[in-house]
């Protein structure tokens, strides 16, 4: 945990970090999620959380939706079956003209409890200036030092033969407001209609490096994609500050909504250049304690600035 001994990083020494473990960095691109696919959509409320949040977009009234989809690596050319997480950034427009986004990727849970984790761990992950990957010494070395992130660190992130045969978890806590200021933490999980699917190392290594925006542009041209928002409800003692620690499965859950995706955004480059940003929220909802999702905001707005003062 950070404590005086560890007090919490500056978000410039993070992204710098971060750009060194994708030996970048890369002018004009993010420093994660640099590669990625937007297009447009419709979220269609069930209604199912109404009674525990007054969030606009989780009442009864469709909303429209732009989504990217991307994957983890801070270097542009990576191609796409590279063993790496993938990410559903998704930005509701409600309907007073405001916005809230809800970003996910494909393992549950984060590989860091706190900023200082994560500085550690993006330092042990550089790569080795010889051999170009990171050396699994300095791995080995974070895991014993920080044991109680060994399973977080482990997840094998699927190769997904579609971004949309895949489930994206938001990963943090979040907290529903409802109309009589109760308090009701959540997890959200996107759920793909047609079912997950993954690749092996091998069928991935065969796919064309950028097979996974060439699929789902095949896929929108035959119909909507299509994603159920499921969310689990918390109990007392469920940990809302740590996203390196799962809830137990056994907490109820509820479809809260369903989304079509249905084409490309017009502007693909316009889209692509916007921040999408967990903590952008709106009144039903609040943040959770935790740590990480606090100085997410802050690690997205340096990145955003360098890139943005490259062109």
């Amino acid at each position: 945990m950070t404590s005086a001994q560890t007090p919490m990083p500056d978000a410039t020494k993070v992204v710098d970090s971060m750009e060194q473990m994708s030996a970048g960095p890369y002018e004009g691109q993010r420093r994660s999620s640099a590669r990625g696919f937007c297009c447009t959509g419709t979220f269609t409320p069930t209604g199912d959380a109404a009674p525990l949040t007054t969030a606009a977009h989780l009442q009864h009234q469709p909303v429209p939706v732009t989504v990217r989809f991307s994957n983890s690596d801070g270097n542009p050319h990576v191609p796409d079956g590279a063993p790496v997480t993938r990410g559903m950034a998704v930005r509701f427009h409600l309907p007073d003209g405001a916005e809230t986004d809800l970003l996910g990727i494909t393992v549950p849970l984060f590989v860091a409890s706190t900023p200082p984790e994560f500085l550690a761990l993006t330092q042990a992950l550089r790569p080795n200036p010889v051999t170009g990957h990171p050396d699994p010494a300095e791995v080995h070395a974070f895991v014993a030092e920080h044991p109680h992130l060994a399973s977080a660190v482990a997840q094998q992130p699927p190769i997904p033969v579609s971004y949309g045969r895949a489930a994206y978890w938001a990963i943090h806590a979040f907290v529903w407001v409802d109309d009589a200021g109760r308090r009701q933490p959540v997890r959200y999980r996107w759920e793909p209609a047609s079912g997950r699917a993954s690749l092996s190392a091998q069928d991935a290594a065969s796919r064309a490096p950028g097979y996974l925006t060439q699929e789902f542009q095949q896929r929108l041209q035959d119909g909507p994609v299509a994603f159920t928002l499921q969310v689990q409800l918390g109990e007392a003692g469920d940990p809302t500050h740590d996203p390196t620690v799962a809830w137990p499965d056994t907490r109820k859950e509820l479809t809260v909504g369903h989304l079509e995706l249905t084409a490309p955004v017009v502007d693909q480059s316009h889209w692509s250049e916007q921040r999408f940003d967990p903590t952008r929220i709106t009144s039903g909802i609040e943040l959770s304690d935790d740590p990480v999702l606090a100085f997410r905001t802050h690690a997205y707005a340096e990145s955003f600035h360098r890139r943005s003062r490259h062109g």
